[in-house]
């Protein structure tokens, strides 16, 4: 068990404040949360503890008889992601599994791919996606190339307390791996690129002359938009395209609108008519509007939907997180579609999109996957998806937003992330877990359940939805409601229910 430690404050890397003086309780294990497990550098992401992680997964597959098969180890643009990839294949090859090393910082959708396409045992990703800088994280994929399922993780986990209880930790020297051809070079950006053209028309996509900034955060997803736009009359302008593990100029590499202020005053300087943003693994999408305005998750993931089922003419059950908007449920309405609902987390995600055969499947973080590619969250299809909806309808994102609004009604959501120790956040929704308020903000409540977390269903549709995050240090707080003000009203019964 580890010792707590005393803090005055803490900040980041950005000099934004992470948490309250007090005592803090240091993890004495390894937990794999929503998306794998993240860490702070060289606190508890230490190259020891990543080696441990590695151990478990290579026992993992030779248990599972399917270590002949291979696994890819990728890694994103974070502090030293290289060197903890690099300790990570020495010890699969130490274990005699035979490992892709990707050459270069790689996203996390073209790794989920090429696990599937390459048909290997799955994917470690070296890589804390949108969280800050001082944070790396451990991601393990299958053979399908979707997150490890809960029993997975916990196997896992039980395996990494016998390692670092004094079980053994196999190691062969990268340059000896390299040489015996257990470790073998590979950049996966061609394969990927070569599998899109079969999901979208790239070549419209370049001829439609759409003026567009692509915001890469600092991020593996860096080029890429570039590389499949440019060479027609679209033009691409990149920002923040080169690697800077401080991320900075942002809180954390998540396309939110906090973190988007200089795509949005790209987008607006260059007349762009849309800025599309990957998060720090460029599994997920931020879109800004041609006046510079920020679309949340939800009005992207409703627009993605109405393409595949209006533009595209396609039809397949709709799969969402309890986070996510109910304009989903209207369209599933429209159009006839089914829509399922399930917890946070793609991993949650995936299975229905699989069972269901599914059209759409994403997540109000801004994830969001497609029949017929890695069930997986993929930043880049989506932004391509998102391009080509603007092209089929003739209309500017803004314009799509009102068409979106006649079709559904209007439709907003904020939410309120507050930064608490894991036993604080516990606490509190412990608390909150028997509270039945008759009314929110001038709502009558008509319902409430407790799938992940504690929502509230109130008279006009809006709802309130109070969770612990499981990859950060985080009590989130969610709203939508049919105007910004009730939007804002239920967020502050939100924080009155959880007393901050």
């Amino acid at each position: 068990m580890k010792p707590s430690a005393f803090v005055d404050c803490i900040y980041d890397a950005g000099g934004f404040f992470i948490a309250e003086k007090g005592v803090l309780d240091m993890p004495s294990s390894i937990k794999f949360g929503t998306d794998g497990w993240r860490a702070i550098i060289a606190e508890d992401f230490t190259f020891d503890n990543v080696r441990a992680c590695a151990q478990s997964v290579a026992s993992y597959l030779k248990r599972s008889k399917q270590s002949k098969k291979g696994i890819i180890i990728g890694y994103d643009t974070r502090f030293a992601s290289e060197d903890f990839a690099a300790a990570c294949a020495e010890v699969l090859a130490g274990n005699g599994v035979k490992v892709y090393l990707c050459t270069k910082p790689t996203p996390t959708p073209v790794i989920s791919y090429s696990a599937l396409a390459q048909k290997t045992a799955g994917a470690i990703i070296i890589t804390a996606s949108h969280n800050p800088a001082q944070w790396n994280g451990f991601k393990i994929k299958t053979a399908q190339g979707t997150s490890a399922p809960p029993e997975v993780t916990e196997e896992l986990e039980k395996s990494i307390v016998r390692i670092q209880s004094g079980g053994k930790v196999q190691i062969l020297p990268l340059t000896q791996a390299r040489s015996s051809g257990l470790v073998v070079d590979i950049d996966l950006a061609p394969g990927y690129m070569d599998h899109l053209v079969g999901l979208i028309n790239l070549p419209r996509l370049r001829l439609a002359g759409i003026p567009m900034v692509a915001d890469a955060m600092f991020g593996a997803g860096m080029g890429y938009f570039n590389t499949l736009l440019q060479g027609a009359k679209t033009k691409v302008t990149e920002i923040h395209g080169e690697r800077n593990p401080l991320f900075p100029g942002m809180h954390n590499p998540e396309p939110i609108a906090r973190n988007l202020v200089e795509l949005a005053s790209a987008v607006k300087e260059s007349r762009a008519m849309v800025g599309l943003a990957t998060d720090g693994d460029a599994d997920r999408l931020g879109v800004v509007d041609e006046q510079g305005q920020f679309l949340t998750p939800h009005q992207v993931f409703a627009l993605l939907a109405l393409y595949l089922l209006e533009v595209r003419g396609q039809k397949g059950a709709i799969i969402k997180t309890i986070t996510s908007t109910t304009m989903l449920d209207r369209l599933g309405e429209i159009y006839g579609v089914p829509v399922m609902e399930t917890s946070v987390g793609f991993k949650y995600v995936a299975p229905l999109m699989e069972a269901h055969n599914a059209l759409i499947g994403g997540e109000e973080s801004g994830g969001y996957g497609f029949r017929g590619h890695v069930l997986e969250r993929d930043g880049i299809l989506a932004g391509l998806y998102f391009l080509d909806l603007m092209v089929g309808m003739g209309k500017t994102p803004g314009q799509l937003i009102e068409y979106l609004y006649k079709k559904v009604g209007p439709h907003y959501y904020n939410r309120s992330d507050i930064t608490l120790s894991p036993q604080q956040r516990d606490g509190i929704m412990d608390k909150i877990s028997a509270k039945r308020p008759k009314s929110l903000a001038g709502l009558k409540v008509t319902g409430r359940d407790t799938p992940d977390g504690l929502r509230f269903h109130l008279a006009d549709k809006s709802w309130l939805l109070i969770r612990a995050s499981g990859t950060e240090p985080l009590l989130r707080i969610y709203a939508e409601s049919s105007s910004p003000a009730n939007v804002e009203n239920l967020l502050a019964e939100g924080k009155n229910l959880v007393g901050v």
